[in-house]
């Protein structure tokens, strides 16, 4: 029988939440086909120790050798996953297992290819969790296009087609949200439990705020011009390079008219603008030419194809093809 779920959970130093969370997750999922899919992201504990004391017939473990972040984690285990959903969370004990039930009914039911947790009542400080939380939370927003009230919950499932796809590299699963609706999906977003932390330390702090402001230009990229990079970086460079010409253009007649513009920072600023806008254009058709070799080389289309409708009949394609 094929597998309606895969729980992914990525852990890092968390030896004392191990068995309580797989306990949880027993009991929460128990009549569904499934599997509970831990991927380690280099603990220094004994967090792989714990991992493997347990015996389970739905326990999957993927260890990694040193630690790459939760990002690389998150991508182990959706590859590890076998389910026809996907389910993540953290494995700190804050997540309640038992509302992964109802968000994947709601998955089934409601025809949704994600649907979010937003903690509610978050059990969390309110100056190094709570208030950075509201800006990243805000800004991603105001400037994605994704309209959900809260981006940072890790209680998410997915359809397995959109979570393979979604290339979460770097420190991107802060956007998975944006990027599944890069990928087309539907996603709707429903109230979820959150219970303070009880074993281990948190591994988030204050400079995560700044870590989403960088990467949002990533996405705001990914968004807006990565299928066409000639609209950022060559519009930008046709405007730099009018504007130097005009202002070299501008010292060109002063100097036939006698003046001396030699020194002068005008012309300083004059060239550089020539000499940025050349460049720019030049890394447009670069980058052009790369995201054509990126598609063609490897078969892959640059829209997505959520079904194909014959003679009235649905039928149901696989994103990307």
């Amino acid at each position: 029988m094929s597998l309606k779920l895969s729980v992914v959970v990525t852990v890092y130093n968390e030896e004392l939440n191990i068995k309580p969370l797989v306990e949880q997750l027993t009991a929460a999922l128990d009549g569904l086909e499934y599997e509970i899919v831990y991927v380690d992201d280099g603990s220094t504990d004994h967090t792989i120790r714990e991992l493997y004391s347990i015996q389970h017939p739905h326990l999957k473990v993927v260890e990694f050798r040193k630690n790459y972040g939760q990002s690389l984690a998150l991508m182990a285990g959706i590859e590890q996953a076998a389910g026809e959903f996907i389910a993540t969370m953290d494995g700190d004990l804050q997540n309640d297992p038992s509302d992964i039930p109802v968000m994947l009914k709601l998955a089934e039911e409601g025809n949704y290819d994600m649907v979010a947790g937003e903690r509610a009542n978050r059990k969390d400080g309110m100056f190094l969790r709570k208030i950075p939380s509201k800006i990243a939370n805000f800004i991603i927003r105001k400037t994605s296009g994704v309209h959900l009230k809260d981006y940072g919950c890790a209680l998410r499932v997915f359809r397995a087609d959109i979570a393979k796809d979604m290339g979460i590299y770097g420190e991107l699963h802060r956007f998975i949200p944006v990027l599944a609706h890069l990928e087309g999906a539907r996603i709707t977003q429903v109230p979820v439990k959150h219970h303070a932390r009880e074993f281990g330390q948190s591994k988030y702090g204050l400079n995560r705020t700044f870590k989403v402001i960088s990467d949002l230009l990533l996405m705001l990229f990914f968004k807006k011009y990565m299928q066409r990079p000639m609209h950022l970086f060559g519009n930008t460079g046709v405007i730099l390079f009018s504007i130097g010409s005009l202002i070299n253009l501008y010292l060109i007649v002063l100097k036939v008219m006698g003046q001396d513009i030699w020194g002068k920072p005008l012309l300083i600023l004059g060239l550089m603008l020539v000499i940025a806008g050349i460049q720019l254009v030049t890394i447009g058709i670069v980058i052009e030419i790369q995201m054509r070799t990126y598609f063609e080389s490897q078969q892959k289309r640059p829209y997505k194809i959520r079904k194909v409708v014959k003679g009235g009949v649905a039928e149901e394609m696989k994103a990307g093809e």
